[in-house]
């Protein structure tokens, strides 16, 4: 099978080369998929320099996130058969012909969802769910400032925002992207080019956006500090700026904030029945149609230059997906 590789930990993919390698036999407890999609993440190219909090062993096999038909299962396995449609992931694996995941962690594949559609969702979603109903208990009628709403994760906040009953304001550095945005149900758009408090505050009646989720950071992070309400919940999501920021304590003393930082996996492993209880909820709303990823592009492994450049260089709504 094809597999994509990162050999080395270098700047602009250097290490990263696709290789073929023999298909993986399941040991006692696992699942072979034959991958039909895998989503692209941020954080698969962050691994490839070594600039992501997890850095697994040199080599490994890159992608996060896949969906596909069982093909094998190994000893002691019950409940998947060959010829099911599942979903799953761990932090590497997925950009391959064949994926191996413990039983377990495997989940049928929702029939709303397309298999690049439902490779594109668990992490974006859960992320979504954690921090908009875990950490920052987002009520209906609330405002809710998703900076990044184009990107998969961005994108995921909006629509869980419209879902919870918020009003969203949603912000990018593109007008197009904008656009998009707003066709998938963002109340207002902001481009952050154009500076975002006193437009916040303007849509707000001068009390500030009660929830920011912010996967930016950087100068993005400065300015929410600046149109956050009183008793607001400022989300650290992730820093695609480049640079993590900082807040000088009197801020949140000052206006009443908090500044809430959220690990959707950890909180889950933190919280195990919880956990359970994010991962069915998001996927039952799945199932129900109630939520669904937009799909930018689908690219074949053979090419996934394109997609990673794709990703670095911004220009995409919503969420690549790898095809093998």
């Amino acid at each position: 099978m094809k597999a994509l590789v990162c050999q080395r930990l270098e700047a602009d993919f250097a290490g990263v080369v696709l290789e073929d390698q023999p298909v993986p036999e399941p040991g006692p407890g696992e699942v072979r998929v034959a991958v039909k999609a895998a989503s692209l993440n941020f954080p698969d190219l962050l691994m490839t320099e070594g600039k992501y909090q997890f850095r697994p062993e040199l080599p490994f096999v890159l992608g996060m996130e896949f969906s596909g038909i069982v093909d094998a299962v190994g000893e002691g396995v019950t409940g998947w058969a060959q010829g099911d449609a599942v979903v799953g992931g761990a932090k590497t694996g997925a950009f391959a012909g064949f994926a191996l995941a413990p039983a377990a962690v495997l989940r049928k594949k929702p029939e709303a969802l397309t298999h690049a559609e439902a490779s594109a969702f668990s992490a974006a979603y859960l992320t979504a769910y954690v921090a908009l109903v875990r950490r920052a208990n987002l009520q209906p009628g609330e405002t809710l400032l998703v900076h990044g709403a184009s990107g998969g994760v961005g994108l995921a906040a909006v629509d869980m925002g419209k879902l919870l009953g918020a009003t969203v304001i949603a912000t990018s550095a593109s007008d197009a992207k904008l656009d998009a945005v707003v066709a998938r149900g963002a109340d207002y758009a902001l481009n952050v080019r154009q500076g975002f408090r006193e437009r916040v505050k303007a849509l707000t009646g001068g009390r500030g956006a009660d929830v920011i989720y912010d996967p930016v950071g950087g100068d993005v992070f400065d300015e929410s500090v600046r149109c956050i309400a009183f008793d607001g919940r400022l989300l650290v999501i992730g820093f695609t700026s480049g640079r993590i920021p900082s807040v000088d304590v009197n801020m949140p003393l000052i206006k009443g904030f908090s500044v809430v930082g959220v690990r959707a996996g950890e909180y889950g492993r933190r919280f195990p029945e919880r956990g359970r209880e994010n991962m069915d909820t998001i996927w039952r709303w799945a199932a129900e149609g109630k939520l669904k990823p937009h799909i930018h592009a689908e690219v074949p492994l053979t090419d996934w230059r394109r997609a990673f450049a794709m990703m670095r260089g911004r220009e995409v709504v919503g969420k690549v997906v790898i095809v093998p």
